[in-house]
């Protein structure tokens, strides 16, 4: 599989110590004549944190080795989903992307258990954060990463699929990126996030909902806030009930657009994060929700009647007085 060398150009180092501070994993070290090396390359995931704080773009991450190695080629890939559930699936995503005009297609996500056998989807050939892997997504792709996939080691942590580095545990690296003020601080917002018990998932799936091959547990959907407006509404449309959701800017779509609508079967909203934003090609005015599956009927039915009167009338600004 691919590993990653990493280098160091002693004539743009300042020797200033930010990379090996700012490395989640533990890789860099300090050499005796002040520069950064990987003193453990195995420990390095490729999130490129390390080279993204350097102030003068000294540290160069690169991957070597085989990419195309696949250490599941020999096993047996789970049964798809039977083709009337796909249709159903496939039914809602077009019903939902016609009544509120979404851009982007909702995004299937599965959490697959230790011992559970892997859906067939492609592995890609470099690592993605999991934020990544749902920009892709809602643009066609279907992507299966188990950990040695995932380039951030929060995200891997934070699904159950490996422990939690210490940096993160302990909140040190917000401090260091300037997300919270202090150390305890970094420690309420960890301490409050859910996460999976370690070495309880395998792998992240998630593909476009028309194409998922495996039952989501929940369907990540992105739009305007406008766009959230509705989803939200055609939740209630038949209840009149008022949802409570639960966001921080932090690990928006692994915490709060999968896990929370997972452990709550509730949906909920997400800003984005700093990470997601950092490093993917999500737009300012962009905005996600996480819903549990078994609301795609309720979401469909209330969007498409939500679409005869109270959406067009809404955007042609009914209410807006003429302009004399």
């Amino acid at each position: 599989m691919a590993d990653y060398r990493i280098t160091n150009d002693p004539a743009r180092c300042v020797q200033c110590g930010l990379c090996v501070a700012f490395c989640p994993c533990d890789v860099l070290e300090m050499n005796e004549e002040g520069y950064p090396f990987a003193a453990y390359p195995e420990q390095c995931v490729g999130c490129t944190t390390c080279a993204g704080n350097c102030p003068k773009r000294a540290l160069l991450v690169e991957a070597v080795g085989d990419a195309t190695f696949d250490p599941f080629a020999d096993e047996e890939r789970a049964e798809p989903l039977d083709e009337g559930r796909r249709e159903e699936l496939a039914g809602y995503q077009r019903a939902i992307m016609e009544a509120l005009d979404l851009r982007w297609q909702p995004v299937a996500v599965g959490l697959i258990a230790a011992g559970e056998a892997l859906p067939d989807a492609p592995i890609p050939a470099e690592n993605l954060r999991f934020c990544q892997a749902m920009m892709a997504a809602r643009r066609g792709a279907s992507i299966l990463m188990p950990p040695h996939r995932h380039s951030c080691p929060d995200g891997t942590s934070i699904f159950g699929m490996t422990g939690v580095p210490e940096k993160l545990a302990t909140g040190e690296i917000y401090v260091l990126f300037h997300k919270v003020v202090n150390a305890e601080a970094a420690a309420r917002m960890v301490a409050e996030r859910p996460t999976l018990p370690p070495k309880s998932r395998r792998a992240t799936y998630v593909a476009p909902l028309a194409k998922t091959v495996r039952e989501p547990e929940v369907v990540v959907f992105t739009g305007t806030p406008e766009q959230m407006m509705w989803l939200c509404m055609s939740m209630s449309y038949y209840s009149g009930h008022r949802h409570d959701f639960h966001a921080s800017g932090f690990n928006s779509m692994c915490v709060e657009a999968v896990l929370l609508p997972l452990a709550n079967d509730e949906p909920n909203i997400t800003f984005g994060c700093y990470g997601c934003r950092a490093a993917s090609d999500i737009g300012e005015d962009m905005m996600f929700m996480g819903v549990p599956t078994h609301l795609l009927p309720t979401i469909a039915e209330g969007a498409a009647e939500l679409a005869k009167k109270a959406i067009p009338d809404s955007r042609n600004k009914i209410y807006v007085p003429p302009i004399m």
